[in-house]
């Protein structure tokens, strides 16, 4: 049973097919969450990684690691309309099994570290209750403005 489904995943984090990599949430608290990517055949990336022998890549994986602390983050500000969370380091990922069409990623993220605008998580990446994939990651919290105006100038 989903606490987040998809449409509520769009309403806290900006990314957008095809790079919303967060299908549901499952369990959530202060310090903990957990997610779900179902892994299928006609995501984008398995027609060029590879072919023969389709693996979902483990920078995606990492990724969808992020996004699900990044749920965690956003959901508990009031103003995260106007936040976003950038992924500002990886450490110690480490790749366990590949990850195949049709597999269904359960990602645990908990909170190490937290301050007013970064926060340290640890995770684990799990299929069928078997860890595909491990990290550490540092989420940075910005405002969209000078995100936005950034880009705008030349």
């Amino acid at each position: 049973m989903a606490i987040l489904d998809n449409e509520a995943i769009r309403r806290i984090l900006p990314h957008r097919y095809p790079m919303l990599l967060v299908d549901r949430i499952i369990e959530i608290d202060a310090e903990r969450i957990v997610g779900i990517k179902n892994v299928t055949a006609n995501e984008p990336f398995f027609t060029g990684h590879f072919p023969e022998f389709p693996v979902m890549p483990g920078v995606l994986i990492v990724e969808a690691m992020a996004q699900v602390a990044g749920v965690l983050v956003l959901r508990q500000m009031e103003d995260r309309d106007s936040k976003l969370v950038f992924l500002a380091s990886i450490e110690e990922a480490k790749f366990r099994r590949p990850v195949l069409p049709g597999d269904q990623l359960r990602i645990e993220m908990k909170v190490g570290k937290r301050k007013a605008t970064v926060a340290k998580m640890y995770g684990q990446a799990t299929v069928d209750g078997v860890v595909v994939a491990e990290a550490q990651v540092m989420c940075k919290l910005a405002d969209k403005e000078p995100a936005a105006a950034a880009q705008a100038t030349p």
